[in-house]
């Protein structure tokens, strides 16, 4: 009989920009729509600094980056607010997983996320990093 071998982890990469003028767009134009993307974390993060649509974007490009590394895009019970981005007390952007988006990740084995974001006046960027281990893959 063979030693099993553990599985391999695997390592997936999101990324994604998002023009901060179109964050700006969608907050003015639909009141009520930073409630349903950000949780009062980020809110509260964001609204507080002096370019705050500039960091709503990265936040929401941060988001899309996270989706994008698991593959799955916006799944039918999962909401934005199932991916939060706070920064912890260094400044260092974290990711925090709930609700639908959660139980995805744990399903498919994810072990560790790391998030790295950038802005400027235009645009926002966002790259993640996921490892998953074991060989689970929706």
């Amino acid at each position: 009989m063979s030693a099993s071998r553990p599985p391999e982890a695997r390592y997936r990469v999101g990324v994604d920009i998002v023009p901060v003028a179109r964050v700006e767009r969608l907050a003015t134009e639909n009141p009520g729509i930073l409630e349903t993307v950000f949780t009062d974390r980020e809110r509260a993060y964001c609204l507080g600094k002096r370019r705050q649509y500039e960091h709503l974007a990265a936040r929401f490009a941060g988001k899309e980056a996270v989706l994008k590394a698991f593959g799955t895009g916006m799944g039918q019970r999962m909401r934005w607010t199932d991916v939060e981005i706070v920064n912890t007390v260094l400044g260092r952007p974290r990711v925090h997983l709930h609700g639908e988006v959660a139980a995805w990740a744990e399903r498919n084995g994810l072990s560790d996320l790391d998030i790295s974001l950038s802005h400027t006046a235009e645009l926002a960027i966002a790259q993640v990093i996921a490892v998953l281990d074991g060989q689970r893959d929706e």
